[in-house]
């Protein structure tokens, strides 16, 4: 099929799907994620292709675990649908209703946005939560995978459409680009004609290629330069379990701990805990030279490294003398993702939660859970780092807009 076609078949899905209740919805659903579980060896079959694929084309570890399915992550997805199918349906809902002086009834309805498109590069989940998410709203889905997952998403969006299929429902409510040319993703980027929203997921590249060429309006997922800042109060073994675990737990996601920051008033117990716990993990710290005095193992940090997001084992430290330079800090280096603050002093902890720019701001906890499943939307489509519409994990609400409803009887305007 062509892009045209391909579009054209979207848009007529997503007419159909308009009409759906919420009851379809959730039937279609259902049988997504039981359809998912039981054919689970024939998607990590294909999936089994791709890795042998990127290997040989010298993957790093950590986009090979981000492009690996395994039964426990294949029920991982059915377990995030179940989650969305649990999920109130938004669409329909009139979330406001007043009376003009004319005596019309002027409202806002919650709507789908129509068709969808999603460019990703190696996780191929993200064919099972983007479907999950836009069916749930009634929006149809045209996902444009990278070609190191080919094989993973086509298997899956497979078993999707036969599921549908097998529900009375329309298959065409997702559907899987074959061509994975860079070509035919501008020229994806450019489907106005059907398309009503692009959502880019990916690294820095991806997104700014997709921000500056297309004409359909763009949501941006941005990278991840997470930071976490161990404050003069901080528990020091809390801050030392939250940083190994948000830099260590999956190193090549966008929420994994990318940066620290430390106040110079705990950096002589702090810096060699931390340094301490992470070298047990593998992983190689690049620091300033105020860091490098509490352990000769600390790489010299450049400017480059500050604002890095480096999937991979590798963290830069920076010391600091006080919160104000803390948080200037952050906010000259992060991407506007999740920044985390360990503290006992809750006046701190309000400055950090008020004056960091980012979508998600933590005390005291991992900055790993800026998830939608973790923040109990079920799957997410993506966690937005821009301002307008969307910004954090984006769930159901997100792929909603919502028109004006108007009931009069009779009215003229005079």
């Amino acid at each position: 099929m062509t892009l045209q076609e391909i579009g054209a078949a979207a848009k007529q899905a997503s007419v159909i799907m308009n009409r759906m209740t919420v009851n379809e919805k959730n039937a279609g659903l259902s049988a997504v994620a039981k359809a998912l579980v039981a054919n689970a060896s024939r998607i990590i079959a294909a999936n089994d292709k791709d890795i042998a694929e990127a290997k040989k084309n010298q993957m790093s570890e950590a986009l090979l675990d981000r492009l690996r399915l395994t039964e426990e992550r294949i029920e991982g997805m059915a377990e995030g649908i179940r989650q969305v199918v649990a999920l109130a349906d938004p669409v329909g809902e009139v979330i406001s209703m007043k009376t003009t002086p004319s005596g019309l009834q002027i409202g806002q309805k919650r709507v789908p946005m129509g068709v969808i498109g999603i460019i990703y590069e190696s996780r191929p989940n993200v064919t099972a939560d983007a479907f999950a998410l836009c069916f749930k709203t009634g929006n149809a889905v045209i996902l444009r995978g990278g070609s190191d997952a080919i094989y993973s998403n086509t298997a899956i969006c497979e078993v999707i459409r036969e599921a549908l299929q097998s529900e009375g429902l329309p298959a065409d409510a997702i559907q899987v680009l074959q061509d994975t040319s860079r070509e035919t993703a501008q020229e994806f980027m450019r489907l106005n004609q059907y398309m009503d929203l692009l959502i880019p997921r990916g690294g820095a590249g991806l997104i700014r290629t997709v921000v500056e060429k297309s004409t359909v309006p763009v949501i941006e997922t941005g990278t991840g330069n997470c930071h976490i800042y161990v404050d003069e109060s901080a528990d020091i073994e809390m801050a030392v379990n939250i940083i190994v675990n948000a830099k260590t737990q999956r190193l090549g996601v966008c929420n994994a701990c990318e940066s620290l920051v430390i106040h110079e008033a705990v950096a002589k117990e702090a810096i060699p805990a931390i340094c301490q716990a992470l070298y047990e993990h593998q992983v190689e710290i690049r620091g300033d030279e105020i860091a490098r005095q509490y352990d000769e193992k600390i790489v010299p940090a450049t400017e480059e490294d500050f604002g890095k997001e480096y999937l991979d084992r590798i963290i830069s430290m920076k010391v600091v003398p006080d919160i104000d330079a803390a948080i200037a800090h952050i906010n000259t280096y992060n991407t506007g993702h999740s920044e985390a603050i360990i503290t006992k002093d809750y006046g701190n902890s309000m400055r950090f939660l008020n004056e960091i720019d980012a979508a998600a701001v933590y005390v005291n906890a991992s900055t790993r859970f800026t998830d939608g499943f973790e923040f109990g939307f079920g799957a997410e489509i993506g966690i937005s780092t821009q301002k307008l519409h969307a910004r954090g994990p984006m769930g159901l609400l997100a792929l909603t807009s919502t028109k004006y409803i108007i009931l009069g009887n009779g009215q003229i305007r005079k």
